[in-house]
């Protein structure tokens, strides 16, 4: 799960170029890579959490210079009706505090996977009653 440097993605603007909000940053590649470390311990120290209900959390995109980060929940989470909850009130606020030059989560649920497969693989950690 983990993201190597190379995969970072983000804009395509220099050192000392606006980037896509037209501030100017510079980030060394030492400051990258430590950036990156941090942010990927961060979603493992997570994920357990989320397992531990059937389902799992993805690092998907992370750009380390503008603080854009994008992260998908799988598994048993496609199917739960509290999955936006994880993402805002746990993922998302987790990583603002935790990290200060993350800028923006982007999340969403895997999609993909057949609904009926999904909650099959939940372990009833948390039911909302209806």
């Amino acid at each position: 799960m983990d993201f190597e440097q190379g995969q970072t993605g983000g804009d395509e603007a220099g050192p000392g170029e606006p980037d896509g909000d037209g501030v100017g940053v510079e980030v060394s590649d030492a400051e990258r890579g430590e950036r990156l470390a941090q942010l990927n311990s961060l979603i493992e120290l997570m994920r357990p959490a989320v397992q531990a209900d059937g389902g799992d959390l993805a690092l998907l995109f992370a750009d380390v210079t503008t603080g854009v980060v994008e992260v998908q929940l799988q598994g048993a989470c496609s199917s739960c009706a509290v999955s936006a909850s994880t993402l805002q009130g746990g993922v998302d606020r987790i990583l603002h505090d935790r990290l200060p030059w993350i800028t923006e989560v982007r999340g969403g649920v895997d999609e993909s996977v057949d609904p009926f497969e999904s909650q099959a693989q939940g372990r009833g950690g948390y039911v909302p009653s209806l």
